[in-house]
C-alpha cells in the first residue's frame, strides 16, 4: 500500500525532517462536509467559508507563520489563536512572552500615573493581540495548548487525516448574534460561518414573516414601514428598515409651551418647542410675574414670600411682604470667590461678587524654579524647558515650565520592524514594537486559490496548488479538443495530438502537433529585483509542416493523356513527353505545332505559371467572309469568332448633287435599297435646272429625272422688242409661245428668255425720244470740290482743348505737391543724421570717461608692486 502523496507546495523544510508524518493534502472537504450537506453550495456560503479556506490553504501549504517570531508554525508546535477579530495563530511561547511584557509595561504605566499600588496595577493591566490589537486581561494570558475550538488540551499532531492543531471533532462553538445554535464544522481555524439553521423571522417592520437562514434572518420586506412614530400621531413612511424610525418629519403650525407664539415646525419638534420670551404669567401673590422661560408646567409660588435672607445669607427675615425688599445686614459678605481660596471682602451687597480675585499671593511656577507675588487669578510660568525623558525612553519633554507630569510622547516610533520592509507606525513606546500588521497574499496565477502570510516571510513561500483549469487559450489547432490542465506558472505543456493540418494539395500532416505555443506565464515571484522595462513575452512560433510525402500520378507539362508518372506530391518537378503540343491556338482555327511545353493555367501555382510557355501565334491573315458582305477585307490577322464590323468610310453624293454624304460601310450596307435612297437625300430643294427653262426643280432632292419640266409655274417677265412693254407670264406659257413660234425653248438664252414675245404699239416711238433725252442728262458733269465746313465741329474741339488745359493744370499742381513732399523728407533725413551723429559722439565720450574711471579703480585696488 503506497503512502499518501504529499502536496508539491508544502514546506521545503519538511523533506529535511523525516520525523514529521506525511499529511493529507486537502482536508477542506471533510471539514466542510457537514455544513455543506445542511446548507448546500451558494454564494453566501462561499463568502462565509472563504476566510476559513484561506486558513486551510495556508496550513496545507506550510505557509502558516507566527507574527511575533516570523517562524513557520509546524504541526507539532503548541499554538494559540485569537478568538476576537483576526483569528491569527501564534506560537504559544511567543504569545505568552508577548502578553507578559505588554501587561508588565501596562502595570508600570498605571502605577506611575495613577494613585494605585503596583499589585492593583498588575491586576488591572491589559495586553493586546499583536495583529488586531484587541485587549485581553491578564487573567487570559494563555497557559496551556488547546485545539482551535478549545475543547481538547494538547491535540495530537500525528494523525494525517486531521488538520494540525485541531481535535477533529465538531467545533460546536456558539455562533454570533447569540442565536442559540452552534457551529457545524469540524474543529477549524478562523471565524465560524453564519448560522445555517432555517428559522421563521420577521422583517424589520414586523409585517412580513419568512423562513430564512438564522445567520441572515434580518431582512427588509421593501414595503412601507408604517410603524407609529414617537409623536403617536403619524406613521413611518420609509421603506422597511433596521433600527428605530426617524423623527416625524410632518410639518404643521404648533404653539409654544407658554402659548404665545405659533410657528411651522416638524411634528417631532412640537413637544420641545419653546419661545425665547419669558413666561410673565401673574403668580399667586398677584403682584409679581413669572420670570422663568417658556414652560408648560405651573409657575409655582412667588419667590418673595416666606422666609427671606439678606444677600449674604447671614440675617433671616420673616413676615415680610413680597413687595418689600430685604434690607442689607451691613456685615462682610464672605462669599467664596471664583478662585476657590478667598472670600468676598465687601459688605453685604446685592448682585454678584467681584469676578476676579485681586488678593496678592506668592505663587510658584509649575516646575518650581520661580516664585513671585502675583494676583490670585493670574497663573505664573517660567521660560525654562522641561527636558525630562518621556515614558518612551527615547525623546525628551520639550514643554515649557512642566510640572513633572509630562504628556505622552506624540512622535511616531519609526523603528524598522522584524519584517525589514516597514517601520513601526505606532506612537513612540517602550519595549519591542508590535509585529508588522501587513499581510501578504500569495496566490496562484489565476488568483482563485490564495492564502495570507505575515510580511517578511513571503519570499520563502511557494504558490498554492490550484485545482482550477488553466485560463490560457491554446494557439494550436487542437485547443478545443485538448484535455484541460490545471492553473500553473511557467509554460503550458506541449500538445501530444497528431497535427492533421491540411496541405494545399488536400492531404493531411501525420506528424505530432508542432503548432505555435502561447507565451509562457511568468515564473512565481513576489518582488522584482529591479524595475526594468518588462517586455511582454512572445508566443513560441510553431514549425511549419514538412513537404507532403504522399505519392500521386502527375501528367506532363502539356497535359497529354496517357503519359502520366508516379511522383512525390511535394515534388514540383515538371517533365515533357516530347510529343507535339496539339492545343488549339487562340484564334480557334489552327493548332500549335511546338513540342510538349508548359501551358498557362490559372489553377496552377505562381511558380509553375512563371515557367509556362505560350503556344505559337497565328500570323495568317483573316480569310473569313464578312456579314453583311462588302468589298473591304478584314484588317486583323486570324482570330476567333466573327470579324469586327467594317468601319471604312464610303462617300455618296445626294440625288441633286448639292452635297456629299459619308457613311460607315457596315451602316450603309445594312440598309435596304429604299433606305439607301432615302439616306442619300439632302432633304433640301432640288438644285438641278429644268431642261426647257433656267428655273430650278421645285421638288425636294429626289432620285431620277425631274418630273414634267414643261409644267414650270414660275413667273417670267415678257417684254416687247423695244422693251417698252412688259408683262408677267407663267413659264409654261412662255415655253408654249416659243413652241408655237417654231423655236425650241432650250435654245433661248437666259437673258433673251421672254424677249420680243409681245408686239410694240404706237406709244413705243414717243417713249424712245424721252429716253434719249434722259440719257443725255445722265452724262457726268464737273463737280466742284467743296472744303469741309469746320464750323459745325468747332464747339467739340473747343471743349477738348479746355479739358486738356484743365488736365494740364491739375497735373502741375500735383507735381508741386510731390516736390514739396520730397523736400520735407530730405530735410527730415538730414536732421535725423545730425542728431544721431551728435548723440553718438556724446555717447563715445561718456564711454571713454567711464572706461578710464574703471581702469583707475582697478589700478587702485590692485596696485603694482
Amino acid at each position: 500500500m503506497s503512502s499518501p502523496h504529499s502536496d508539491s507546495d508544502t514546506d521545503s523544510d519538511q523533506s529535511q525532517s523525516g520525523s514529521e508524518p506525511v499529511r493529507h493534502s486537502d482536508l477542506s472537504d471533510s471539514i466542510f462536509r457537514s455544513y455543506l450537506e445542511f446548507t448546500g453550495r451558494s454564494s453566501a456560503t462561499n463568502t462565509d467559508l472563504s476566510k476559513i479556506q484561506s486558513f486551510l490553504t495556508s496550513s496545507s501549504s506550510g505557509a502558516l507563520s507566527c507574527l511575533i517570531c516570523l517562524e513557520r508554525i509546524r504541526p507539532a508546535h503548541p499554538t494559540w489563536s485569537c478568538t476576537s477579530v483576526c483569528f491569527s495563530v501564534f506560537h504559544l511561547i511567543c504569545i505568552q512572552s508577548w502578553a507578559r511584557q505588554a501587561s508588565d509595561l501596562s502595570a508600570l504605566r498605571a502605577s506611575t500615573r495613577l494613585p494605585i499600588s503596583a499589585q492593583k496595577a498588575a491586576e488591572v493591566s491589559l495586553w493586546n493581540c499583536p495583529k488586531c490589537r484587541v485587549e485581553y486581561p491578564q487573567s487570559q494570558i494563555p497557559k496551556t495548548y488547546f485545539c482551535f475550538c478549545g475543547k481538547l488540551e494538547n491535540p495530537p499532531s500525528d494523525d494525517p487525516w486531521v488538520l494540525p492543531h485541531s481535535c477533529g471533532e465538531v467545533c460546536n462553538r456558539p455562533l454570533n448574534h447569540s442565536c442559540g445554535h452552534h457551529c457545524l464544522l469540524l474543529c477549524h481555524p478562523g471565524p465560524c460561518p453564519s448560522c445555517p439553521k432555517l428559522v421563521k423571522a420577521l422583517c424589520f417592520c414586523g409585517s412580513v414573516q419568512d423562513v430564512r437562514r438564522c445567520g441572515f434572518k434580518n431582512f427588509s420586506c421593501n414595503n412601507v414601514c408604517n410603524k407609529v412614530l414617537a409623536c403617536r400621531v403619524h406613521c413611518c413612511s420609509d421603506i422597511c428598515h433596521q433600527g428605530p424610525c426617524p423623527p416625524c418629519p410632518v410639518r404643521a403650525v404648533y404653539r409654544c409651551q407658554c402659548g404665545k407664539r405659533e410657528e411651522e415646525r416638524q411634528c417631532c419638534e412640537r413637544l420641545d418647542f419653546r419661545c425665547e420670551e419669558p413666561c410673565e404669567k401673574v403668580l399667586g401673590c398677584g403682584q409679581h410675574k413669572c420670570s422663568k422661560g417658556c414652560h408648560s408646567e405651573e409657575c409655582g409660588p412667588c419667590p418673595f414670600q416666606g422666609k427671606r435672607t439678606c444677600p449674604c445669607g447671614k440675617t433671616v427675615h420673616e413676615g415680610l411682604s413680597c413687595k418689600a425688599s430685604v434690607p442689607l445686614c451691613g456685615a462682610t459678605c464672605s462669599k467664596m470667590l471664583s478662585c476657590g481660596y478667598h472670600r468676598c471682602p465687601e459688605r453685604c451687597h446685592r448682585g454678584q461678587c467681584i469676578v476676579t480675585c485681586r488678593t496678592v499671593v506668592i505663587k510658584s511656577c509649575r516646575c518650581g524654579s520661580l516664585k513671585k507675588e502675583v494676583p490670585c487669578h493670574q497663573d505664573l510660568t517660567c521660560e525654562r524647558k522641561c527636558l525630562r525623558q518621556r515614558d518612551c525612553g527615547r525623546h525628551a519633554c520639550k514643554r515649557r515650565c512642566c510640572d513633572g507630569d509630562c504628556p505622552p510622547c506624540s512622535e511616531v516610533c519609526g523603528r524598522k520592524l522584524r519584517c525589514k520592509n516597514h517601520k513601526c507606525p505606532s506612537p513612540c513606546h517602550r519595549g519591542a514594537c508590535a509585529p508588522c500588521p501587513v499581510m501578504v497574499t500569495i496566490a496562484c496565477l489565476c488568483g482563485e486559490t490564495h492564502f495570507e502570510v505575515p510580511c517578511g516571510i513571503e519570499m520563502d513561500q511557494k504558490p498554492p496548488r490550484c485545482p482550477k483549469p488553466c485560463p490560457i487559450t491554446l494557439l494550436c489547432r487542437h485547443g478545443k479538443n485538448r484535455k484541460p490542465h490545471k492553473c500553473h506558472y511557467g509554460a503550458c505543456p506541449p500538445c501530444r495530438l497528431l497535427c492533421e493540418e491540411e496541405y494545399p494539395c488536400g492531404h493531411k500532416c501525420k506528424l505530432r502537433c508542432h503548432g505555435p505555443r502561447p507565451p509562457p506565464n511568468p515564473e512565481f515571484t513576489l518582488k522584482p529585483k529591479k524595475k526594468k522595462s518588462l517586455h511582454q513575452s512572445e508566443c513560441t512560433p510553431g514549425s511549419p509542416c514538412p513537404p507532403c510525402p504522399e505519392h500521386v500520378w502527375r501528367s506532363c507539362v502539356g497535359q497529354h493523356v496517357g503519359v502520366e508518372r508516379m511522383m512525390v506530391c511535394s515534388d514540383k518537378t515538371l517533365f515533357s513527353c516530347e510529343n507535339l503540343c496539339g492545343n488549339p491556338l487562340p484564334c480557334g482555327n489552327h493548332f500549335c505545332t511546338k513540342t510538349c511545353h508548359p501551358l498557362k493555367n490559372q489553377s496552377l501555382p505562381s511558380v509553375q505559371q512563371a515557367r509556362s510557355e505560350p503556344c505559337e501565334k497565328c500570323h495568317i491573315p483573316c480569310e473569313k467572309e464578312r456579314e453583311p458582305a462588302c468589298s473591304h477585307p478584314c484588317p486583323l490577322s486570324c482570330h476567333p469568332g466573327d470579324c469586327p464590323p467594317c468601319k471604312v468610310l464610303v462617300k455618296r453624293s445626294c440625288h441633286c448633287g448639292s452635297m456629299v454624304h459619308v457613311f460607315e460601310c457596315i451602316y450603309y450596307n445594312s440598309l435596304s435599297e429604299k433606305e439607301q435612297m432615302a439616306a442619300r437625300s439632302c432633304r433640301g430643294p432640288c438644285h438641278r435646272k429644268l431642261p426647257c427653262c433656267n428655273h430650278l426643280c421645285p421638288e425636294l432632292c429626289h432620285p431620277g429625272q425631274c418630273s414634267s419640266p414643261e409644267k414650270c409655274s414660275k413667273k417670267v417677265t415678257v417684254r416687247c422688242a423695244c422693251q417698252s412693254l412688259k408683262k408677267e407670264w407663267l413659264c409654261h406659257d412662255v415655253q408654249a409661245a416659243y413652241r408655237n413660234a417654231g423655236s425650241d425653248p432650250k435654245d433661248i438664252s437666259k437673258n433673251q428668255f421672254g424677249h420680243a414675245l409681245i408686239p410694240c404699239n404706237s406709244n413705243c416711238k414717243s417713249k424712245l425720244k424721252v429716253i434719249d433725252s434722259e440719257l443725255q442728262l445722265r452724262r457726268p458733269k464737273t463737280v466742284e470740290v467743296k472744303e469741309p465746313d469746320t464750323d459745325k465741329h468747332g464747339p467739340k474741339r473747343k471743349k477738348r482743348r479746355e479739358r486738356v488745359q484743365e488736365v494740364t493744370q491739375i497735373s502741375t499742381l500735383q507735381k508741386i505737391v510731390s516736390n514739396m513732399k520730397r523736400f520735407l523728407l530730405l530735410v527730415t533725413l538730414l536732421l535725423v543724421l545730425v542728431a544721431v551723429s551728435y548723440y553718438g559722439y556724446k555717447g563715445l565720450l561718456w564711454l571713454n570717461d567711464w572706461m578710464n574711471e574703471v581702469e583707475v579703480k582697478r589700478q587702485g585696488r590692485y596696485p603694482r608692486i
